[in-house]
């Protein structure tokens, strides 16, 4: 019995060993797959820091360029005010020239008889003006 007994210890020693030997053995693959985890992290830690800098880069050039835009807008709104003035005065100045237009057309019509007595006297005294000189040339040649 005491055989059996001693048998019983020895099988369980070699089981033992064949168990510690497949832990170390797992424990080594598990430790190679830690530092290839361990690789892999640091790479990609950076990689995140070049992603941050680029991304810090990125914000500074989008800000850099709205403030450029927003100044340009002002000075736009400033040309769209002056053309937005300039078609005012424009327009003020058409109604202007109508008002004037309306007055003179309005003071024509008005005024018809007496341009067309100043028309008709004008040609009288130029027929009398003509008599006279033809009388004048005919006195002096004659």
């Amino acid at each position: 019995m005491i055989i059996i007994l001693y048998l019983s210890v020895a099988l369980i020693a070699v089981a033992f060993t064949i168990l510690v030997v497949y832990v170390s053995k797992t424990l080594k693959a598990l430790q190679e797959t830690l530092s290839n985890v361990a690789g892999t992290l640091s790479g990609l830690e950076k990689q995140m820091e070049g992603i941050t800098l680029e991304t810090t880069e990125l914000l500074h050039k989008t800000n850099a360029l709205a403030d450029d835009i927003q100044h340009k807008s002002e000075k736009l709104n400033t040309v769209v005010e002056s053309v937005q003035d300039v078609g005012t005065t424009i327009q003020q100045l058409n109604h202007s020239v109508k008002r004037v237009t309306t007055s003179v057309s309005t003071s024509l019509n008005q005024n018809q008889d007496k341009i067309n007595q100043v028309v008709q006297w004008s040609n009288a005294a130029m027929e009398i003006w003509a008599k006279w000189k033809q009388k004048s040339e005919s006195k002096t040649t004659g």
